[in-house]
């Protein structure tokens, strides 16, 4: 399966996309790396594996529809089958989100629908959450609303910083996005209405806890 994925930074997830695929976990080619920001570490992961990598900077378009119809034609250059947002920072248009239904996703650190947005961790340990953990979606006009194909969990426990429980949940998402992935490459999901069906059967059940 033919997969394009989107970064603005570090590139962490996209990593380990990269390893799971390199190890033949995931039945995937990732034709093309694309980051609006120049010169970040996600970029060198991709040149060090030897995948095409590009730059669509934002700062050079007046308007978001103007910046997400040159991004729009720099994955469609590339035929992608599946989208994948890894760390990409930007708002979508509608139009954009449309153009690629249920073929575009993202993955969120929080457990959706709760804490949607920004600086989830903080306004987590705010609320003395007992859990706390990432959450794989479709990606869909509202943000962070998409239908959830696969979620894991932390117990929060004595986690004191913002910073220490985000480090925690990153280890989540290295595993859990990559078996998102591999689920919609081996065509095992579908969408019904608002839910993910994985194997014809609901995935609310897809929630996995760690201890991380």
């Amino acid at each position: 399966m033919n997969v394009v994925v989107l970064i603005s930074g570090s590139g962490s997830n996209l990593q380990a996309i990269i390893d799971g695929a390199k190890q033949g976990d995931l039945p995937i080619t990732i034709s093309n790396v694309i980051s609006n920001v120049e010169g970040v570490k996600g970029l060198a992961r991709a040149e060090a594996a030897q995948i095409k990598h590009s730059v669509v900077s934002h700062k050079n378009y007046a308007s978001r529809a103007q910046f997400d119809s040159a991004l729009m034609a720099a994955i469609d250059d590339s035929n992608p089958d599946l989208v994948v947002l890894a760390g990409f920072m930007r708002i979508l248009t509608p139009e954009f989100v449309e153009h690629y239904s249920s073929r575009l996703i993202n993955i969120h650190p929080s457990l959706l629908p709760a804490y949607p947005g920004t600086n989830t961790h903080q306004r987590v340990l705010d609320h003395n959450e007992d859990w706390h953990g990432a959450s794989v979606h479709f990606v869909v006009p509202k943000v962070d609303a998409g239908p959830v194909i696969v979620q894991g969990r932390l117990s929060v426990g004595d986690t004191s910083t913002a910073s220490e429980l985000a480090a925690r949940v990153l280890k989540i998402e290295h595993v859990i996005y990559p078996l998102a992935i591999k689920w919609f490459a081996e065509n095992r999901l579908s969408i019904n209405k608002d839910a993910v069906l994985l194997d014809g059967e609901t995935s609310v059940d897809q929630l996995q806890t760690f201890d991380v």
